[in-house]
């Protein structure tokens, strides 16, 4: 590994957007990554995020863009892309500018955290520019899986998916004929095969790309670390009662703040009203039926539901402090919510879906309850249980496990890109002395 090692480890970390531009769990968590890996010994790292103009407009001259004061981190602005074939549209404006910053800063890793917005026709472009350096993809939803919005939830119905076909998929978009979806999974998968190492937060996510034809001998499984906090103790009561609900996290259908609200109407019907529900969160990109529909229910339910709005990042700990249980009523399948760990950092139980990422990140009956996907009705009855059981806070409290750190993280990602980086070069020896021979 000499020649790797006469330098530090060059690591490029993409994502689809920065943190500052659009705090989604992906985006914080690979930056979080990128903060961990650089502030190792050995490691240079860059972290290139893509953005358009939601968020900004394209300035003239380059596509590249700064964001805030850091040298090791740009802004690719990337707003001519095809959302179903996951492409970029404007090759010509990207690709040169691209390809220089590779050869630039040649890293020995190219990270990616989504080909949103930036094209998976890039990993292509990596190969191509970088032949000896490592592809590695972490999986943060299912957008290769499903034109709807990577959610495996179909349209209209909002059923939940269990996988995609042509057919399938043309059901949900009739305008769309089964030959484009087909095309559109070929198209993807092969330029995914040229990824080295595809990695999944969880296991229910690398079961899901697995089924659907990625190879299992290179999906591994690595959870999602979160910066080390101070742990807030948990809410001071007069009579014992754990019985203040939050929600934390954008609000949109998919999240299922609607099955939280009507969850909470019926508590209050059947006379359990003795609760809150503090919703902190914003709304946007939403629609305006779906801002009314909030609202409606939530003013319904004024002197029991609490209308927070907008969030900063810092401020979620001290947020975190005035609730006892962190509900998170997704209808879809989620992956590993960053809510959920943050929660767990804080000695708080979750009540979640009974689905995907978050079944699997909380233990039934143990640190945290489930409830039947969006049914507000077994939403309701689990929040009466859950103030209601003596010592339920408590037992589940204490049974919370503890949340890998991301510089935990960030060293099982280190031992991966050693270990890759060495069956490469490995396979580079053994072809050169093929050849030689």
């Amino acid at each position: 590994m000499s020649r790797h090692r006469s330098r530090p480890l060059r690591v490029l970390m993409i994502a689809h957007n920065h943190p500052k531009l659009h705090p989604g769990g992906a985006e914080i968590f690979a930056h979080d990554l990128f903060t961990a890996l650089k502030a190792e010994p050995g490691i240079e790292a860059l972290f290139l995020a893509c953005t358009n103009q939601v968020h900004r407009q394209r300035r003239p001259g380059t596509v590249f863009q700064t964001v805030g004061s850091s040298a090791d981190e740009i802004v690719l602005w990337a707003g001519h892309f095809d959302r179903f074939y996951q492409s970029q549209v404007d090759l010509h404006g990207v690709v040169p500018e691209l390809a220089e910053l590779l050869r630039d800063f040649a890293p020995d890793v190219v990270h990616f955290h989504h080909t949103l917005l930036l094209g998976v026709e890039m990993i292509f472009l990596v190969r191509r520019l970088l032949p000896r350096a490592r592809i590695v993809f972490t999986l943060h939803d299912y957008f290769p899986i499903c034109a709807h919005e990577g959610q495996m939830v179909k349209t209209g119905s909002r059923a939940l998916c269990h996988g995609a076909s042509p057919d399938a998929c043309h059901a949900c978009f009739p305008e769309v004929g089964p030959d484009r979806f087909k095309l559109r999974e070929t198209h993807l998968k092969n330029l995914l095969s040229l990824v080295d190492r595809f990695v999944a937060p969880s296991r229910f996510l690398r079961r899901r790309f697995v089924e659907w034809g990625l190879p299992a001998d290179r999906l591994s499984v690595v959870p999602n670390g979160r910066p080390a906090v101070r742990r807030r103790p948990s809410r001071a009561t007069v009579d014992g009662r754990r019985n203040v609900f939050g929600y934390f996290g954008n609000l949109s259908p998919f999240k299922g703040i609607l099955v939280a609200l009507k969850a909470a109407s019926q508590l209050v019907e059947s006379g359990d009203d003795d609760f809150s529900l503090i919703v902190h969160g914003g709304m946007p990109f939403q629609t305006d039926a779906f801002r009314d529909e909030v609202e409606r229910l939530a003013d319904r339910l004024t002197h029991r539901v609490s209308l927070r709005g907008p969030y900063a990042r810092a401020d979620q700990a001290s947020l975190i402090a005035e609730v006892d249980w962190v509900v998170v009523p997704s209808i879809w399948w989620e992956n590993a919510p960053l809510v959920i760990q943050e929660a767990f950092q804080h000695g708080r139980p979750a009540i979640v879906s009974d689905i995907g990422g978050m079944a699997e990140a909380v233990r039934r009956g143990v640190d945290g309850l489930h409830f039947r996907v969006g049914d507000p009705t077994s939403l309701a009855a689990t929040m009466r249980r859950a103030m209601t059981e003596p010592g339920i806070f408590q037992r589940f409290a204490e049974n919370i496990p503890s949340v890998p750190t991301i510089a935990e993280t960030a060293g099982a990602y280190r031992r991966l890109y050693a270990n890759d980086l060495s069956a490469s070069e490995a396979g580079s020896t053994a072809q050169e002395a093929g050849h030689a021979g």
